[in-house]
């Protein structure tokens, strides 16, 4: 009950609050990022093996650069994108490839319409439905398609415990599942430092890496990957704009030893006890630096942790600094 009244809460909310300010863009920070490790890769095309050597998620220092030791800034609820309260992005998701983006994360749900298909849906469909996860996935691929020497990351949320059965039919309908990396330790996890470089997976033709928060079984479906193995997670739905909490918030109880970590850096406004994103504050909320932006939770968490994030969720990436913090975390 309690979700469909948060639902109709945020709807009322839509229909009050259309208009939200568009704001500004700061600038600059630092820090540098551990040694990478390097792994053993299969050829791919003769034009991805030989542009790797030069540039790799467009620039050269990532082509040996392990997976596991780079920062990348997200787009978190990726695909609602529009000006409702409860749309978290302004472009879409092309348009975020594009600008630099490499980690996507989005939520799924069941259709309303028919059981059998996922489609990208903001806590509830009636809420917000940003259509299937095929054609999402379908966008993501033509991409990729269009830019070789490039690696994206797909982070999907399962809200509705759908079987891994379900994505593994939905991804291979996409056809983007040819793209799809499997670990070299699978079924089992693939260790921190063992992960292979961004170069690796360009050569290999495996450039997308997709991690499910809950459901996975890589015995039934090889390359989407248990995120909670693999990562930790911050708190999220922040409403402090100080962003001074770098706690472990998920998986409950884990250790950080072994995990990447996800820094979930997007600003919430609770109204009426319902919590949207800050659109307003969104240009010093993704700065690079100063109070609150992403530079400062990131020292924060390197304070903590000894080691840079390896993921920053970001709410309307196309406002502030993302990219300049994100080669800033990557000491460029």
């Amino acid at each position: 009950m309690s979700s469909i009244r948060t639902g109709l809460t945020r709807a009322l909310l839509g229909a009050l609050l259309l208009c939200q300010p568009v704001l500004s863009v700061p600038n600059g920070a630092k820090l540098l990022p551990r040694a990478s490790a390097s792994s053993t890769s299969s050829p791919s095309t003769a034009r991805a093996a030989v542009t790797a050597a030069t540039t790799c998620n467009g620039r050269p220092e990532y082509c040996t650069r392990s997976y596991s030791n780079v920062t990348f800034v997200g787009s978190h609820d990726s695909a609602f994108v529009g000006k409702l309260p409860q749309q978290n992005q302004n472009i879409d998701i092309k348009a975020q490839l594009d600008m630099g983006i490499r980690f996507l994360q989005a939520q799924t749900h069941h259709s309303i319409t028919d059981d059998s298909v996922l489609e990208l849906c903001h806590t509830s469909c009636w809420l917000e439905d940003a259509g299937t996860l095929e054609s999402f996935l379908g966008i993501v691929k033509s991409w990729l398609n269009d830019n070789v020497n490039e690696v994206v990351t797909l982070l999907l949320t399962n809200g509705d415990s759908v079987a891994i059965s379900e994505f593994g039919d939905t991804f291979s309908s996409s056809g983007i599942d040819s793209y799809a990396f499997v670990p070299s330790s699978s079924p089992n996890t693939l260790s921190i430092d063992s992960w292979p470089t961004i170069g690796d997976l360009i050569s290999s033709g495996k450039r997308l890496v997709v991690f499910l928060d809950y459901g996975a079984d890589a015995t039934k479906v090889d390359y989407i990957l248990d995120e909670f193995a693999y990562y930790f997670e911050t708190p999220y739905d922040v409403t402090d704009s100080s962003f001074s909490n770098c706690s472990i918030d998920r998986p409950p109880g884990a250790s950080a030893s072994g995990r990447m970590y996800i820094v979930n850096h997007f600003l919430d406004v609770d109204i009426l006890g319902v919590k949207i994103p800050d659109r307003d504050h969104a240009s010093t909320t993704n700065a690079a630096i100063g109070d609150g932006s992403l530079g400062a939770q990131a020292d924060e968490c390197r304070a903590l942790y000894n080691r840079a994030p390896n993921a920053m969720l970001a709410d309307f990436v196309d406002k502030g600094d993302v990219i300049a913090a994100q080669n800033a975390l990557n000491g460029f």
